[in-house]
């Protein structure tokens, strides 16, 4: 218990350094949000009508005591409201989270599948088959995401013409990016399982548990990959931050509507509330997610149950 208490005392600390990192960059950076979205000549707004909007966002009280304001009103759950839009902040999120999620559920578990099976296959197959699928995984970690996306587009969709980009069902629209986002994520997952997968079968149990007749099956199952899996779990929750970036590439290249899009027109409109939420929340799904990681360890190797109380 005192364990778990500490890192979630650790969690709650790296989100206030998350939060005040990206407050601080934000502010840092030349002009604000209303400048951006304002002070266009084509608008016509006076000077006057320009501090009044800023005073309305409050951009005109002092740096320190917006960023108190606005810590308090995260813990409170107010976001407050997008600039560029005028919407509520938690609404944009609550449209936008929703599809992301799908991307990034699907995304994750399709890549811990592909770097399974190329570990697996450069492990245990014949000779010619493994040194193919060892190259996999840097092959694989040195293609940009974008790029990955656009050639699945071009082969699956212009070439074969095996899924629409117009008018394509739910499930059509979800396979090439989860593929894109996929792909990428595999690789670092692949380099380490085989690593591991080598060093275990290394040692010397596993030459008692083979002079017993036990299988390839058998060993891999029963004995190579519950000792193998823990060094995996460990990257599966570091890539998480891969997960957020690659996700908000692969919306923007396939025009889906969720999270990265909106980072993107955040971004590209300085709108600073949005930015705040979303590096929230992506820092708070990347600690929650390596949270559980760290508490698993305990269940998948009993020796670690003693060392963390």
């Amino acid at each position: 218990m005192i364990y778990v208490l500490r890192r979630l005392g650790q969690a709650v600390l790296v989100l206030l350094l998350a939060y005040t990192v990206a407050y601080v960059l934000l502010a840092a950076l030349p002009g604000d949000a209303v400048v951006a979205r304002f002070a266009s000549p084509e608008l016509g707004l006076s000077p006057d009508q320009l501090a009044a909007i800023r005073e309305a966002y409050g951009f005109d009280r002092p740096l320190w005591q917006r960023y108190l304001e606005s810590v308090f009103a995260f813990i409170r759950g107010d976001f407050g409201y997008s600039v560029q839009s005028g919407a509520a902040v938690s609404t944009l999120l609550a449209t936008a989270l929703p599809s992301s999620l799908v991307l990034a559920a699907w995304g994750l578990g399709v890549s811990i599948l592909l770097a399974i099976g190329i570990a697996v296959a450069a492990t245990f197959g014949p000779r010619f088959i493994r040194r193919g699928f060892q190259s996999l995984p840097p092959l694989f970690v040195s293609i940009p995401v974008f790029f990955v996306g656009i050639v699945l587009i071009q082969v699956f969709s212009f070439r074969l013409g095996l899924i629409p980009v117009i008018n394509a069902s739910p499930v059509q629209a979800l396979i090439l990016p989860v593929a894109t986002l996929a792909i990428p994520l595999s690789a670092p997952l692949a380099q380490v399982l085989i690593r591991s997968i080598d060093e275990v079968r290394a040692q010397p149990f596993i030459a008692v548990v083979r002079a017993r007749g036990a299988s390839t099956s058998w060993l891999l199952w029963r004995n190579v990959a519950r000792n193998a899996v823990l060094p995996a779990l460990t990257m599966a929750g570091l890539i998480f931050g891969e997960l957020v970036g690659g996700a908000v590439v692969t919306e923007s290249v396939f025009g889906r509507a969720g999270v990265g899009q909106l980072t993107a027109q955040a971004v590209a409109a300085r709108d600073a509330p949005v930015l705040l939420a979303v590096v929230v929340f992506s820092a708070l799904a990347f600690v929650v997610i390596n949270l559980l990681v760290d508490l698993a360890y305990p269940v998948l190797d009993p020796r670690l149950r003693g060392a963390r109380r």
